[in-house]
C-alpha cells in the first residue's frame, strides 16, 4: 500500500510465511565455508534451512494431491450413485401387477433415503461446478497496448480523465504526480509540489483539475490543463519513435535508451517513452491541511465542490475545495484508514480502515449518518461504488465482496482468490478489476463469475505488485480501457473487450 513521505516499505503490509534473514557473514567465515565445500558456496546454515523449507513445500504438495484426489473420487461416487437412482427412477413399470406392487414398495421404503442423497449430490454438484468454473476459458479480450514509463520509484495510483481529455494521471512514490497522453504515451505534466509520497491522485468531475494525498499530511488541489496542441505533439512524438524503432530493428540494432517497441498478443506495435520533455507543476490551487499523518487517499464528491480524504491519523475530513477550509471531521475508525470513495452521483462516500470495516457516510441530509460494516477480517484495503448503487470492498484476507446499499447486511457476491487485494476499480459495464500483490489483475463481474486474467509474459507483465487499476470510458475513442498500476515504477494500458462485443 501507499507508504510515508520517504516512500519507505515500514508502514506497508506484513508478510507471512516468508524466508527469516540470515546474518550475513563474514569474509573469513565465507572463505572457511569455501574450503570446506567447494562444490557449494552457500553457507551451511542457509543451505540446510532452504533444504527444510523444500521439505515442507513437498509435503504440502503431497497432502493437497492426495486430499484432491480423495475429494475427486466422492465426487465421481455420489455421480455415478445419482445416475443409478435416476435411472430406476425413470424405468418404465412392467404390465404385471406383481412389479408395480414392488416397485411401489421400493420407493416407500427409500424414498426418504434417496431424496436425502440426491439433495446431496447436487449441492456437491453446484460447489463443484463453482471451482470448475475457474478454469473455463476467458470470455473477455485482453491485450497490452501501451507502456507509461518515467517515474523513478513505485506507482501508486493511476486515474482517467473524466472531462473527455484522452489522458491519464499517476501518482508514485518519487513524491510526483504525472499526466500522460493515452494514446501518445508521452509524460504532459508533472507535478511536484508535495514533499512526500504521492498516494493517490484523481480528475475533477468536469474541470481541469487533480487532487492528489500525499504522505507530506496534504493534499494538494492543482490545475492540470492539457491544450489540444500537446495531444497533438504527443502523437506525433509516438509517430516518430515508431519510425525510429523500426529503422534500429531493420538493422538488427539493439534499442536501447528510453525509447524501446513491444509486440503484444495482438501484433500491436508499444512504443514506451522515457517521459522526458514534460512542462513542470510546483504550486498547487488550494492545499488541504488538518491531518497529522499520511494522507493516504482522497476522492472529489459529486459536482467537485468539495473533497473527501482518508488518512493514518484514523480520520477522514471534508473539505470545501474553493476555499481549503475543512468542514468536517469523520471520527470512528479504530486504526490507519486506507482508501476512500465517493459516489458517481449522491452525497454518499466510503472509507476503508485497517480495523477490518468498512464504514458509509450518508451527507444527503444536513446532519449527516454513518453505518459500519465488517465484512472482512483483514484490513480493507480498497472501496468503490458502482453505477447500480452497490458497493465493492476488497481485502487483505484475499477476498472481494460485493454490496447492496440498501440493504448491507451480508454480501451479494463474495470472490475467493489466492493473495490480497490492492485498489480495485469497477468500469461503466459492472466488470470488476483486481489487482494483487502475486503482479496478478484480474476480472469478475458483480456476481462473483471470473472473466478474465491479464496475460503475463516477459515483456508484458507487472514484476512487482499491481498496486491499482482504472478503468477509462469508451468514448474517448483511446485503444486503452484499463489502466494498471505497479510499485516496478510502469504504468500498463491494456484493451479490454468482451468476445460478444467483437462478433457484434
Amino acid at each position: 500500500m501507499p507508504q510515508d513521505g520517504l516512500g519507505s516499505k515500514s508502514g506497508g503490509k506484513k508478510r507471512s510465511g516468508g524466508v527469516p534473514r540470515v546474518r550475513s557473514h563474514t569474509d573469513a567465515e565465507l572463505q572457511y565455508y569455501r574450503d570446506q565445500d567447494h562444490d557449494n558456496l552457500l553457507p551451511p546454515p542457509f543451505r540446510a534451512r532452504l533444504q527444510d523449507l523444500f521439505i515442507q513445500i513437498e509435503k504440502e504438495f503431497e497432502a493437497l494431491y492426495a486430499e484432491n484426489f480423495a475429494l475427486q473420487d466422492k465426487i465421481d461416487g455420489l455421480t455415478e450413485r445419482l445416475e443409478r437412482e435416476s435411472v430406476i427412477g425413470e424405468r418404465p413399470g412392467g404390465n404385471d401387477e406383481n412389479d408395480g406392487a414392488s416397485t411401489k414398495g421400493l420407493k416407500s421404503k427409500s424414498g426418504g433415503q434417496s431424496s436425502q442423497k440426491v439433495k446431496a449430490a447436487n449441492k456437491l454438484r453446484v460447489q463443484t461446478s463453482k471451482i470448475v468454473s475457474s478454469f473455463k476459458n476467458d470470455t473477455v479480450s485482453c491485450r497490452m497496448v501501451r507502456e507509461y514509463v518515467g517515474h523513478r520509484d513505485g506507482v501508486w495510483d493511476v486515474a482517467v480523465s473524466r472531462v473527455g481529455t484522452p489522458v491519464i494521471a499517476t501518482a508514485s512514490a518519487d513524491q510526483t504526480a504525472c499526466v500522460w497522453g493515452i494514446d501518445g504515451g508521452r509524460n504532459l505534466l508533472q507535478y511536484t509540489g508535495h514533499c512526500g509520497s504521492v498516494n493517490s491522485v484523481k480528475f475533477h468531475p468536469t474541470q481541469d483539475l487533480i487532487l492528489t494525498a500525499s504522505g507530506d499530511h496534504t493534499a494538494h488541489v492543482w490545475q492540470a490543463a492539457i491544450t489540444p496542441d500537446q495531444l497533438q505533439l504527443n502523437m506525433q512524438n509516438q509517430k516518430q519513435d515508431y519510425l525510429i524503432v523500426q529503422r534500429v530493428h531493420s538493422s538488427e540494432d539493439e534499442v536501447d535508451g528510453s525509447d524501446r517497441e513491444d509486440e503484444d498478443d495482438g501484433g500491436m506495435m508499444c512504443v514506451r517513452g522515457d517521459g522526458g520533455g514534460a512542462a513542470t507543476l510546483r504550486t498547487p490551487l488550494k492545499e488541504l491541511t488538518g491531518h497529522t499523518s499520511v494522507v493516504i487517499a482522497a476522492d472529489w464528491l459529486p459536482g467537485g465542490d468539495q473533497a473527501i480524504t482518508a488518512a493514518w491519523d484514523r480520520t477522514a475530513n471534508l473539505y470545501d475545495t474553493l476555499t481549503g477550509e475543512l468542514l468536517s471531521q469523520l471520527i470512528g475508525h479504530d486504526q490507519e484508514l486506507t482508501h476512500c470513495c465517493s459516489h458517481p452521483t449522491q452525497r454518499l462516500v466510503v472509507t476503508a480502515s485497517k480495523d477490518t470495516t468498512f464504514r458509509l457516510w450518508d451527507f444527503r441530509e444536513p446532519i449527516h449518518s454513518v453505518s459500519v460494516f465488517q465484512g472482512h477480517t483483514e484490513s480493507v484495503t480498497s472501496v468503490s461504488f458502482t453505477r447500480e448503487d452497490k458497493v465493492v470492498s476488497g481485502s487483505d484476507d484475499r477476498s472481494v465482496k460485493v454490496w447492496d446499499v440498501k440493504n448491507m447486511r451480508s454480501p451479494l457476491a463474495t470472490i475467493r482468490l489466492d493473495s490480497p487485494v490492492n485498489r480495485l476499480a469497477v468500469s461503466p459495464t459492472n466488470v470488476i478489476a483486481i489487482p494483487h500483490d502475486n503482479r496478478h489483475v484480474r476480472l469478475y463481474d458483480l456476481t462473483g463469475n471470473r472473466l478474465a486474467r491479464l496475460p503475463r509474459s516477459n515483456r508484458q507483465c507487472h514484476r512487482r505488485m499491481v498496486c491499482s487499476v482504472a478503468w477509462g470510458e469508451d468514448s474517448l475513442g483511446a485503444r486503452c480501457n484499463l489502466f494498471t498500476a505497479g510499485f516496478d515504477r510502469v504504468v500498463y494500458g491494456w484493451s479490454i473487450h468482451s468476445f460478444k462485443e467483437g462478433k457484434d
